[in-house]
């Protein structure tokens, strides 16, 4: 008789008022003690303080007998769900996250809209802005960089779009890994990777390490454009997306203003450069990449003060740190609008089914490279699950659609924003082709050149004992004439060519007339002496403002667009936007026919990207409410992903017809953009919907 069940001793005691009464049945209790008064606590029971919270690790008493049978209830499921089917347990959390998408967005409501939310935006912003940087960084210091770093033509078309191919490969990795790793640690980690690999490329000399260094500065900025729309979404209530993931996207146009303000204020300032002995070079277009990775640092620098998503912390099961989170979003909107005595009132969210395990490898295990080597495998099975996860029966044709207009859309539009600058430059090109000065039969003898000769063609000439010393030659050919006993010094040249020419007895002197600038010529007992090494910049020829001009019009284009699109995202609809925006920008595209000037390519160049950045909007906003919390970085990094493969397409196809023909150009953009619009209108409203 020693021993007694639980529940008799449980029906032993007798709860009232507060006390246990203990049974007088002869068995040891601890000593009978006196009644207490009624405010007296007991020194054993003691650990509530004044707002009834429990002290953990305090003695609180016999548990009730129901209290037992309800824990054990709760315990109960967890230890069935190895014997239960997964497609049971998915089926649990699917409706589990149906509600807490509803809970989640009626919390949102009440945290309300105000400081937090604006402190988040300019830090989302300032990624999103180094994003837009990034595009035009390279198109702005390759016309330097091609002479600094001696870089042919391939060279340079890699050097363009070694970005949009790192950009690629970054959105869907660091996407898929925002998914699993947290939204806030994979964008430090994306803004990391750019900051430190662009600041390196800008003290870089050799080209492959500067075309590595901008491979991967595209792969961290990559990840930028799908975390960051996904991380703010999160914060944002069903009236306020639309509207507010639009403004966000001004910050783009903003990078794109920044990067063409700091080429045309920066790159002419041949000065601000230094050199080190004659091998190391660092001119002022290096200085231009250095100021470009700031907006990056900053937000960098000013994300460690930001907490994560608490959507996605309750994702993954972290309900107390997704609460905390929350008080803090509401508490900092509450004291900003004047109601510090406003009280959270949400005590309890719900948390899905947690159906993936993770298994953590003891430190004994192997050893650290295995571990991480098991860490790092896991983690990308995981992200290629959530990959697949998008082509599965109920989301394959939104995303089929989602891919082809945004591909669509990507190729007209990075196609079309590399053609203007080309075509703009080879109209500029034909005027002056059409001011050159043709020189026949000319005879000079005992004369010294100290000065410019300039768009010239020479031909059928004599040149005899003449000196050409500290002089430039620029677009100067010289055809089927006669060198004899001339002096070359300290001559500097660029798209200059000797071509069936006879050179007797010259002398060539710390001149950069290199062979191949000799075609088809007879050099008779001539020598070359001390011959400029490397490549140097000529500055007059390569910094054109106006290419600097073209770009920062372009980017402030845009700004009439955005403002419509964010007050008229919520009213008229994402789907609407879309088709109507990429309509508009289709007829713009017809319009290129009768552009047949600089200003006229400029003025089309801006309405096109005017009436296309509605559409850019509202595919960002669409592509984040379509996909659930759990997938929606991965998809909108598969999305991004294909839209820089179109980038990548459209820049190869309609570079290679400047000069050509305008025809294919026109009809290709704009016959994507009517496909793709028209296409969109059949993708599902998302304006009503709270986000899964």
């Amino acid at each position: 008789d020693g021993y007694r069940n639980t529940n008799q001793v449980s029906d032993d005691y007798r709860y009232q008022d507060g006390n246990y009464d203990a049974p007088n049945d002869g068995y040891y209790r601890g000593g009978d003690e006196p009644a207490q008064e009624e405010d007296a606590q007991s020194d054993v029971t003691e650990g509530h303080d004044e707002d009834d919270e429990v002290y953990e690790g305090e003695y609180q008493g016999i548990p009730h007998p129901d209290d037992i049978k309800e824990k054990q209830k709760k315990r109960a499921p967890a230890v069935d769900d190895e014997y239960r089917d997964r497609a049971d347990l998915m089926a649990e959390r699917m409706e589990d996250e149906e509600q807490l998408a509803h809970q989640y967005e009626n919390i949102i409501e009440e945290c309300g809209h105000g400081r937090f939310q604006w402190t988040l935006f300019f830090v989302l912003g300032l990624a999103l802005m180094a994003d837009g940087v990034e595009v035009f960084v390279v198109g702005f210091v390759l016309p330097s960089a091609e002479k600094d770093m001696c870089l042919s033509s391939s060279n340079k078309g890699m050097l363009g779009l070694i970005v949009y191919l790192g950009m690629m490969v970054g959105a869907v990795l660091l996407g898929g890994l925002a998914d699993k790793l947290g939204r806030k640690q994979c964008l430090i980690i994306s803004l990391a990777i750019n900051a430190a690999f662009a600041f390196l490329s800008s003290f870089v000399q050799g080209y492959g390490f500067f075309l590595f260094c901008r491979l991967i500065s595209g792969l961290g900025i990559g990840g930028t454009l799908p975390i960051v729309f996904a991380y703010f979404s999160e914060f944002l209530s069903r009236e306020k997306r639309g509207e507010h993931l639009s403004w966000l996207c001004m910050f783009w146009m903003i990078g794109g203003i920044y990067a063409s303000a700091m080429a045309w204020s920066i790159i002419p300032h041949y000065g601000w450069g230094f050199s080190m002995g004659t091998k190391y070079h660092f001119h002022s277009w290096r200085v231009f990449v250095l100021v470009c990775a700031l907006p990056c640092i900053a937000s960098l620098v000013a994300l460690k003060f930001m907490p994560e998503s608490p959507r996605f912390l309750l994702e993954i099961g972290k309900h107390d740190e997704a609460w905390m989170i929350l008080k803090q979003v509401h508490d900092t909107n509450m004291r900003a609008k004047g109601e510090p005595e406003r009280v959270f009132t949400v005590s309890y969210i719900k948390t899905p089914k947690q159906v993936d395990e993770f298994i953590e490898i003891q430190s004994s295990t192997g050893t650290w490279y295995q571990r991480w080597l098991v860490r790092i495998t896991t983690t990308l099975k995981q992200v290629w699950d959530n990959v697949l996860y998008c082509l599965t029966a109920q989301y394959r044709m939104n995303t089929l659609m989602l891919a082809v207009v945004w591909f669509t859309m990507a190729l007209s539009y990075y196609g079309l924003i590399v053609w203007f600058p080309d075509m703009i430059r080879y109209f500029q090109d034909e005027a002056y082709e059409s001011r050159v000065k043709i020189f026949d039969e000319e005879e000079v003898s005992h004369f010294t050149f100290n000065f410019t000769l300039e768009n010239q063609i020479h031909r059928n000439g004599e040149y005899r004992n003449d000196k050409f010393i500290g002089m430039k030659f620029k677009e100067v050919r010289f055809e089927d004439s006669l060198f004899e006993d001339c002096y070359f010094e300290d001559v500097r040249s660029s798209e200059t060519f000797f071509e069936n020419c006879t050179i007797i007895s010259t002398v060539f002197y710390n001149t950069d007339l290199y062979e191949h600038k000799f075609i088809n010529c007879r050099l008779i007992n001539s020598t070359f002496m001390k011959e400029k090494e490397g490549c140097h910049i000529d500055f007059e020829e390569d910094n054109d403002f106006l290419i600097y001009l073209v770009s920062f019009l372009g980017s402030l284009s845009v700004l009439p667009g955005n403002i419509i699109s964010a007050l008229l995202m919520d009213k008229i609809g994402r789907i609407k936007m879309i088709g109507g925006s990429m309509l508009i920008s289709a007829v713009c595209c017809f319009f290129l026919f009768f552009g047949n000037s600089e200003s006229a390519m400029i003025g089309w160049q801006c309405l096109f990207c005017g009436a296309s950045i509605a559409a850019w909007n509202a595919l960002d906003v669409i592509t984040v409410e379509l996909y659930p919390t759990d997938k929606r970085a991965t998809a909108f990094g598969i999305l991004n992903g294909l839209c820089k493969f179109g980038a990548i397409l459209g820049n190869s196809i309609f570079s290679s017809f400047v000069g050509i023909t305008k025809v294919i150009p026109i009809l290709l953009a704009s016959s994507a953009l009517v496909g793709g619009g028209l296409l969109a209108l059949r993708l599902p409203e998302t304006r009503e919907q709270v986000l899964m």
